[in-house]
């Protein structure tokens, strides 16, 4: 059977919530002009999820023998779905199952359509709103343009432009923070829709304080397609210590130039002329 779009459900210990979750999709599913493909992984679960998964009908599971992370689920549904589209959403219970039909729509205008939980922040732990809210904007920083969330794991994307990247995903939880930057960096059509966001059934793995990790994966996609955003941060850093240190040498010292000074300022210089060349090296991957 051929499928334009395919749904892939990572799952993990969601014996609470994960056969409501599909069975929900596969109602909204019942009600659009195109065949839908369900796909459930289940990642070594050490709860009944895998056993209620084998009791649905209708939808595909597959069963890694031992627990790979998050992305790995991922990538393991995409590369089992014949869908030209894919859609990911978790089976916690915390996204709007009946929402799917609005990145449905959109599919064809935009290469990846992302879910905004800005308006139900109430329902994302407390702990972990500052490293949210930090790594959002600074995800937007680097990307150049706004991104209000940038781990949202409910999207749709085009199959073909995500494998292009297929060596950069992550087995763990920053799967959807690096197809994000990956798109946006690469010039691809992103959109954002609100959506609600619910409160999660179960105990969620993923630690409050993994923003490190995050900040560290962001550097590396930004050098990766976009190195003069950090290069020419440093640098402009570096020209302001050595004119600050020079302000002070001439009014406490009566000398305007010194070699700390000139060492700033050559550093500066030296890190931005750096930064042009990863610049250039990093267009020329990007277009092999």
């Amino acid at each position: 059977m051929q499928y334009k779009t395919s749904i892939v459900i990572p799952v993990y210990n969601e014996e609470r919530s994960v056969k409501s979750t599909i069975l929900g999709i596969r109602e909204v599913s019942k009600k659009l002009d195109e065949k839908i493909e369900i796909i459930a992984i289940n990642d070594s679960s050490l709860d009944k999820s895998g056993k209620i998964l084998d009791s649905i009908k209708g939808i595909k599971v597959i069963h890694h023998n031992i627990n790979r992370g998050y992305g790995a689920s991922i990538k393991t549904g995409i590369k089992a779905s014949k869908g030209d589209w894919i859609i990911i959403i978790d089976a916690d219970g915390t996204y709007p199952v009946k929402d799917i039909p609005k990145f449905i729509r959109l599919k064809e205008r935009y290469d990846m359509v992302i879910g905004n939980r800005k308006k139900s922040k109430a329902n994302i732990p407390l702990m972990r709103r500052p490293a949210k809210f930090f790594l959002n904007n600074f995800a937007s920083y680097l990307a150049g343009r706004k991104i209000p969330d940038l781990n949202c794991g409910m999207r749709i994307f085009n199959k073909k432009k995500s494998l292009e990247f297929w060596n950069l995903y992550p087995s763990k939880f920053s799967f959807t923070s690096t197809i994000t930057m990956s798109f946006i960096c690469n010039g691809y059509k992103v959109r954002y829709i609100p959506i609600k966001y619910y409160k999660r059934k179960g105990k969620s793995s993923i630690s409050p304080f993994d923003f490190y990790n995050f900040t560290q994966l962001l550097l590396r996609l930004t050098l990766l397609f976009n190195p003069l955003k950090i290069f020419s941060m440093i640098s402009i850093l570096l020209f302001l210590v050595g004119f600050i240190i020079a302000i002070y040498s001439y009014q406490a010292l009566g000398r305007l130039m010194d070699v700390t000074v000139l060492l700033f300022l050559l550093s500066g210089l030296q890190v931005f002329l750096f930064g042009i060349l990863a610049h250039m090296m990093a267009k020329y991957w990007v277009k092999k």
